[in-house]
């Protein structure tokens, strides 16, 4: 096969390293590999493109879930079918697919795994392959300290966490999902999976696989309610009532003046923003079983 390997060379320790012995396997098990590494934000989103001019049989990204979220916005509906060797921080939706962790694994998968259509979702005209946050969780990805975050991994998250927590106000949100119908809140995560920061779940009836976003609305404000959100986190449980509501939507119109957005992990402005199912699906290389 003909294979478009684009890679983060920085995503994670190790990284470089990593990217060679995954080039070194791929051409060992007699593929014709043409390597694409970034060197800035945007790149990978610009290289996927070249999939379907190149005549590339399979786009594999090496890195975390953010450069995979420049390469899902990059891919077309004619797209070859897009395989995951995990960097980074955390590779949510590695997890989520149940990619193995052994790199040779890795990639007898992304050449030998079952081709699988899933969903994307959307906020405005930019594509999320997990979910999108609006509120209490936007405003900790806002607040890392990307030095901190180099050092510490996961622990800049946590540090965020806690100083928005103290500090941030909780802030009014309204929610217009497809059918019309006006939901008053205080934050919501927009998912189109179940996993969330890792191997937790917020919204455990989402799936790849489905047309639809599911929604968790934050319905109080305020530090208790963002402990019971802590909570429902950690048991994979639906928030309940009267702290949560949730629900599915393909669109919705989500206002809020000055209430940051995230998506899949990064940094994404501020509301208003209409999320939705995009298009058209893509193709994932996934365990045949």
């Amino acid at each position: 096969m003909r294979v478009q390997l684009i890679a983060n060379p920085v995503a994670g320790r190790g990284a470089q390293a990593l990217i060679e012995r995954a080039r070194e396997r791929l051409l060992d098990s007699g593929h014709d590999v043409e390597l694409f590494l970034t060197s800035r934000a945007g790149d990978a989103e610009q290289f996927a493109p070249l999939a379907v001019s190149g005549g590339f049989d399979r786009i594999v990204v090496a890195g975390g879930d953010g450069t995979i979220n420049e390469v899902v916005n990059g891919m077309t509906a004619d797209s070859p079918p897009l395989a995951i060797l995990p960097l980074g921080t955390t590779n949510v939706l590695a997890l989520e697919i149940g990619i193995p962790r052994l790199l040779a694994e890795q990639c007898d998968l992304a050449m030998h795994g079952k081709p699988t259509l899933i969903h994307l979702g959307k906020a405005d005209q930019r594509r999320f392959t997990l979910m999108a946050g609006v509120g209490f969780d936007a405003a900790v990805v806002h607040g890392v300290n990307l030095r901190l975050k180099r050092a510490l991994g996961k622990g800049a998250y946590l540090a965020s966490t806690c100083r928005c927590w103290l500090h941030s106000p909780s802030q009014p949100v309204q929610v217009v999902d497809e059918s019309g119908q006006t939901h008053h809140g205080y934050g919501a995560i927009i998912s189109n999976a179940r996993s969330y920061g890792g191997r937790f779940t917020m919204t455990p009836r989402a799936s790849l696989f489905a047309d639809t976003l599911e929604v968790c609305l934050i319905l109080r404000p305020g530090r208790l309610a963002l402990l019971r959100v802590g909570l429902a986190l950690l048991t994979g449980r639906p928030l309940p009532h009267p702290w949560g509501r949730h629900f599915r939507s393909r669109k919705l119109e989500v206002r809020g003046e000055g209430v940051p957005v995230q998506i899949d992990g990064d940094e994404a402005g501020f509301l208003p923003r209409v999320f939705s199912v995009n298009p058209f699906p893509i193709r994932l290389m996934l365990p045949k079983e």
